[in-house]
């Protein structure tokens, strides 16, 4: 499956709610609940099926209910104790009455094959098929070029092109190259499929693309915006075969500024499909020839033999583009040096991967190996973005920005305080001045803490201090990649917002830059409902796949019950701590777990100190854990504190 190449990693997802400076903390797990809606009266909830003699009651997934669902016995559509079910409100909750509803659809037990994975699709509602209409509309299209559309276009076909994509990835959306020039400056080539080309305003495809609005990745399946005719068919850039696409073509200098760029549509031939993994064992043979790079020695950098002959395999398999992939890499390490002195943040938050066997089931779970491969693309790709974006931004046309606004002072002056406590402070911020508020002086805190034990920590506490990103028809700038203009333009097979640019590319090319007023009105009020839209999938798609990473991480951990990892604690609340394991796993320590006392909970400091004991926990301390339960159902991980003296020892390892 294909690895999201965002502008940010994953949000850090427990969020303390409480914002008072110390609060006395009891032993129990509060939740903000809800009433079942008038809205959700005549709407299905996903839940788990109870069953007692004359009646049942459905447990929703949802948490936020708050309210078991009354299940009559003839209503019950013959569901067994403990099936996922989806059931339909009949009546809303009244006074002492729980809501009552109709079971019309049984999904199974929880650990039966695709059946998380299917009631999470349920439970948000999500289109699991595309209606035959759009299908049909998708199989019209064909799945060869137009050759009388080629003289319209820049030919680049024999041009040395390549993607560079996970192993799995199907739908390759983009495609790049790079050469040097004999003054010193780089061109940058990115080459983006013409989605537009094949899916036109207000037809079928278009309209179902708009109401998915982001294709949603679900670890054992995607849930496409595009049918696969199109996302793995025509509108994919697959090896030596003729695609259209859209292009940007930039001349950087040896600063890593974009000195001239040029944006049209062309005719593409990739020349080769790669993958992360081969084109960073490129970079390792040169490092190996380099010397920077040496077999089992003392050094750091290291490899062992078997993996020495894998890379001078990959590197005798494509030893003819060595040089060009060279080429990438010194331009990223521009483009890097570049963005860093501007200020973009570079948040260490490692992803997860999670390995499922053939039935779906989770059997690892493991850190993402973020390489150096993936790096190029990703530099490659938001230097695309800011140029798109600058250059439709100055012709004032109508578009959709991708903004990330400075963050509130109230929550700068939170994390400062809790900076303060390990040794470092954004500097430079002015009370109520958000002028004075630059992302150079957060990335300075980053550096700082980079290789440190409290790397983490900080990284995740800057990153909940930043707004969300998102998408409007209004420019302005992007706080986090430290740019006063971006969008999101490279993937229109999966996001709406790429799609709409490309329209908007296409539009202006075919009228040289020079479209009417009434285009443009038109235009500007489809950028700003597409942008609402398109931000608010986003948002769900976000929910459910991290909701998807809790279950299959519930799901690996349950076969881990009883044993005992380190940990360190990411985050503190009303109800306990949480604990993070360096296979991204977390869980949470509850209160009875800790001692028979009350705690008082200090936000500011992100700690627990203990009333009786004084025994005092923060985040980023590090413990030892035993895995207590762990549930998919409810996606909840539950550990037991064994050992809270580890940081301890290691500050006397270091005396010694």
């Amino acid at each position: 499956m294909k690895k999201r190449k965002n502008d940010f990693k994953k949000f850090f997802i427990h969020e303390q709610k409480n914002k008072k400076s110390k609060k006395l903390i009891r032993k129990s797990e509060k939740i903000e609940y809800r009433n079942i809606s008038n809205e959700e009266e005549n709407d299905s909830i996903v839940g788990i099926y109870k069953k007692s003699r004359n009646f049942g009651f459905v447990v929703p997934n949802d948490k936020t209910l708050g309210e078991d669902i009354y299940i009559p016995k003839k209503k019950c559509a013959g569901a067994k104790n403990n099936q996922v079910v989806v059931v339909k409100i009949d009546k809303k909750s009244d006074k002492d009455k729980r809501p009552e509803g109709t079971i019309i659809e049984i999904l199974g037990k929880m650990d039966e094959a695709g059946v998380d994975m299917l009631s999470l699709i349920k439970e948000y509602k999500l289109p699991n098929e595309f209606p035959q209409p759009v299908i049909d509309e998708a199989l019209q299209i064909s799945q060869t070029i137009d050759e009388k559309n080629i003289a319209q276009r820049v030919d680049l076909r024999n041009e040395e092109i390549f993607t560079i994509d996970g192993e799995d990835a199907k739908d390759l959306d983009d495609a790049v190259n790079v050469k040097k020039n004999d003054d010193g400056t780089y061109t940058l080539g990115v080459h983006i499929a013409d989605v537009s080309y094949y899916v036109k305003s207000g037809s079928k495809l278009d309209k179902e693309a708009i109401k998915r609005g982001t294709s949603i990745y679900m670890m054992d399946r995607v849930i496409p915006m595009l049918p696969k005719e199109l996302s793995n068919g025509i509108c994919s850039l697959n090896e030596n075969q003729d695609r259209f696409t859209i292009s940007v073509i930039m001349k950087i200098n040896e600063k890593g500024k974009v000195v001239e760029s040029r944006i049209f549509k062309s005719v593409i031939k990739t020349t080769r499909r790669m993958n992360y993994h081969d084109v960073n064992d490129l970079f390792l043979w040169e490092d190996i020839k380099q010397g920077k790079l040496e077999i089992e020695n003392e050094n750091d950098k290291k490899i062992t033999t078997e993996e020495y002959e894998k890379i001078k395999n990959t590197a005798n398999k494509y030893s003819q583009f060595i040089e060009h992939f060279l080429r990438m890499r010194e331009l990223k390490e521009i483009l890097k040096k570049r963005r860093d002195l501007n200020g973009s943040l570079n948040l260490n938050i490692p992803e997860s991967k999670i390995i499922l066997n053939k039935n779906g089931v989770a059997v690892d779970v493991q850190k993402y190996d973020y390489l150096e491969s993936n790096e190029v693309i990703e530099q490659f790709m938001l230097t695309a973005n800011e140029t798109v974006a600058e250059s439709f931004y100055y012709v004032q046309a109508p578009f959709i920005y991708r903004n990330h606004e400075i963050p509130e002072m109230e929550k700068i002056d939170e994390l400062n305080k809790f900076l303060f406590g390990l040794g470092y402070k954004i500097r430079g911020i002015k009370k109520d001045d958000e002028s004075s508020v630059h992302p150079k002086a957060f990335a300075q805190v980053l550096d700082e803490v980079n290789g440190k034990p409290e790397e983490k920590v900080v990284s995740n506490l800057i990153l909940r201090t930043l707004k969300v990103a998102k998408y409007e028809s209004e420019n302005k700038g992007h706080f986090g990649i430290a740019s006063k203009c971006y969008c999101h333009f490279t993937s229109p097979i999966r996001r709406y917002p790429d799609l709409f640019i490309h329209r908007v590319i296409s539009l202006y090319l075919k009228h040289d830059y020079n479209i009417n007023d009434e285009l443009r009105e038109k235009y500007g009020i489809e950028a700003v409902k597409y942008a609402e839209s398109s931000s608010e999938r986003e948002r769900v798609a976000q929910k459910v796949e991290r909701d998807a990473e809790k279950i299959k991480k519930a799901e690996y951990m349950q076969k881990k019950i009883g044993e005992q990892y380190d940990g360190v604690v990411s985050g503190v609340t009303q109800f306990g701590m949480f604990v993070e394991l360096e296979n991204t796993v977390e869980g949470l320590i509850r209160f009875e777990d800790l001692g028979d006392e009350y705690f008082d909970y200090d936000d500011q400091r992100k700690t627990l100190r203990g009333e009786k004991s004084n025994k005092t926990y923060r985040v980023g301390d590090k413990v030892r854990i035993e895995v207590k339960s762990s549930d998919k159902t409810t996606r909840r991980i539950d550990f037991k504190l064994i050992d809270d003296t580890l940081n301890n020892k290691d500050e006397q390892k270091d005396k010694e």
